[in-house]
């Protein structure tokens, strides 16, 4: 059987198809969306929304169970505080995608604001994903229903909650939370 250049490129085109769409792919992938992330970080920045426009948050009564570097919480305990809120997921591209930067956010912003990563994961998968990346965010299961402002089935979703309990930034879809752009506008929330 002689094995024409045709034959060749489907091979090619469907094992690049298998390749994406299993779990192999999944790092390659994240790594894909990252860049795509960072150029989108260059055109189009986080910020925050104006004081007089930011929806007040009916109820920050949402209980938390602990899971990787974490105890049980209350997010009402955090009342005063500027919180990040990230749902995600480790089986998750996009959201594998922008950890990196979150966690160069975290390890400059954890002793000024409140960090809740929220995933519906498995402690053991949460475990694993953090020791083979290098990973120490605080991340939590749900046990309660959050309130409509900050519910999401969209996966990534951030939310930033400033210290009144107003709805400052609500972010779908992966982002480099790592920018200059990002800490200026933490960094006013802390002061306000």
């Amino acid at each position: 059987m002689k094995i024409t250049r045709k034959m060749i490129s489907n091979i090619l085109f469907w094992g690049f198809l298998l390749f994406l769409f299993t779990p192999y792919g999944a790092s390659i992938k994240a790594k894909l969306i990252q860049g795509v992330t960072y150029v989108k970080a260059m055109i189009f920045s986080t910020s925050a929304n104006k004081i007089e426009e930011r929806e007040k948050i009916t109820s920050l009564n949402l209980s938390l169970k602990g899971i990787s570097n974490a105890s049980d919480i209350n997010l009402k305990e955090a009342k005063g505080k500027v919180i990040f809120i990230n749902y995600w997921a480790t089986w998750c591209p996009p959201c594998r995608a922008e950890m990196p930067s979150i966690q160069s956010l975290y390890n400059d912003y954890k002793d000024k604001i409140t960090f809740v990563f929220i995933t519906s994961d498995e402690k053991s998968k949460v475990d694993k994903y953090y020791t083979e990346n290098n990973f120490n965010l605080p991340t939590y299961n749900v046990l309660s229903n959050p309130a409509a402002q900050i519910s999401t089935r969209s996966l990534p979703t951030t939310f930033v909650i400033d210290k009144k309990g107003n709805l400052a930034v609500k972010e779908t879809g992966a982002s480099n939370w790592n920018s200059s752009g990002v800490r200026k506008m933490l960094d006013n929330l802390i002061k306000e």
